[in-house]
């Protein structure tokens, strides 16, 4: 099997990298194609997987090809992409809004997976949620699967629209989390705290969170109320959000996310 990443950005980069390293690919199962000649030189400096610097040489060797660029950027790469494909062909599409029946139609082929992933794939943490076309296969969606997990982990969902809504969830969330953490940080920044010791702080207490509630079974509300106590310091900063309607506004942020996925398919 020879996979194929088209885009090498952050997340078609991020992806190489991990089934680069895992044990399901060789190197040279491995292609990427990028049209940035800066972005091709430091490709072929980490000597991790074939280079390709034009579609026609990488494309039709492929099995599997990862479509990493940008939604605005698909119409255009699909063109260039439909003469040199075959029907056996599978494509993944990390692009946040363009529907499966787009992309069918795009590139002439019948098999494709839909995948939503996130950023901390960039350090083995991601998340992806992932759908299919009724022409993939059970063994070619493990495989798919197999090759989604070297990021993190995977969900499979029924169908599209709930890729649309882990957009407004995990695909998204890292910035929400990154919003929280950066208010924090100036809170602290202003009650005195130095860079260095409000970055402490604020990180080493979102990983403890997290941790707590991994390894426990605990809901978010049992542990808010584990940490809080009748007329303490932490129920006057959770009294605080909730006449601020801090958890609606963060319910509204997540829709908004998924509203405009649903609309970038169908502008698609």
């Amino acid at each position: 099997m020879k996979v194929l990443v088209i885009g090498a950005g952050n997340m078609g980069l991020t992806y190489a990298e991990g089934m680069a390293r895992s044990t399901f690919l060789s190197r040279r199962k491995l292609l990427v194609f990028d049209v940035s000649p800066d972005k091709i030189i430091q490709l072929k400096e980490m000597e991790m997987f074939d280079v390709y610097e034009k579609l026609e040489d990488a494309l039709p060797g492929a099995d599997v090809i990862f479509l990493a660029v940008k939604p605005y950027h698909s119409e255009e790469l699909f063109e260039k992409m439909r003469p040199l494909m075959n029907k056996e062909q599978i494509a993944v599409s990390l692009m946040a809004g363009v529907t499966i029946g787009t992309i069918q139609k795009g590139l002439g082929i019948n098999k494709v997976v839909r995948a939503m992933p996130n950023l901390p794939a960039q350090v083995g943490k991601g998340v992806t949620s992932y759908t299919e076309s009724k022409d993939v296969s059970r063994v070619e969606l493990l495989m798919i699967r197999n090759l989604l997990d070297t990021t993190g982990e995977s969900i499979h969902v029924e169908n599209q629209k709930f890729i649309d809504a882990s957009t407004g969830i995990s695909g998204s969330g890292p910035a929400y989390v990154f919003y929280f953490m950066n208010s924090m940080l100036e809170a602290a920044l202003k009650m005195g705290f130095s860079e260095h010791d409000s970055r402490v702080l604020v990180s080493q207490t979102f990983e403890g969170a997290v941790e707590l509630f991994n390894q426990n079974d605990l809901s978010p509300t049992l542990w808010m109320d584990r940490v809080a106590s009748k007329g303490g310091t932490t129920r006057a900063a959770l009294d605080s959000m909730d006449d601020n309607n801090v958890k609606e506004l963060i319910k509204e942020a997540a829709y908004a996310a998924f509203d405009r996925a649903v609309e970038l398919g169908e502008e698609s």
